[in-house]
């Protein structure tokens, strides 16, 4: 995994971090979706993030693009129920995780379509504890 980032609120920008705790029913302590039901982690890959830019015809910044968790390759599971784990932290997908309209302030204008079906997957937290850069990422059938 390569980068983590989080927002304290909707339209903050989002701050690069080395670790964050997550909590298991809640998601990243400090984000702006802990707490909710469903939506905790937010988690898109750097390959579909190169697709999404040559699409964009420039490049697309990981921390513009509003997603928590950006693993360094390979797929993210978009099927609901899939599990990933990263580190000790269990996740399960929810749907997939749709650009929102930020991006055209963001990153800019063609942005969103560019990421349409490459930005990502959302999941719940169904096991909690720390996420760090480095942690290994793999898909989980517990």
């Amino acid at each position: 995994m390569v980068r983590i980032h989080v927002a304290k609120a909707s339209r903050l920008p989002m701050q690069e971090k080395q670790a964050v705790e997550v909590e298991a029913g809640k998601g990243i302590v400090g984000d702006r979706y802990h707490g909710t039901r469903h939506r905790h982690v937010t988690v898109q890959s750097r390959e579909r993030l190169a697709e999404a830019a040559a699409v964009f015809g420039a490049d697309v910044p990981e921390g513009l693009t509003r997603r928590n968790v950006t693993i360094s390759h390979g797929d993210v599971p978009r099927e609901p129920g899939a599990r990933l784990r990263i580190g000790d932290v269990l996740l399960e997908a929810v749907r997939v995780s749709a650009p929102c309209k930020l991006l055209v302030d963001t990153i800019g204008r063609g942005a969103q379509e560019a990421l349409r079906r490459r930005a990502g997957t959302v999941f719940r937290v169904l096991e909690g504890g720390t996420i760090a850069v480095g942690d290994t990422v793999r898909r989980s059938p517990d």
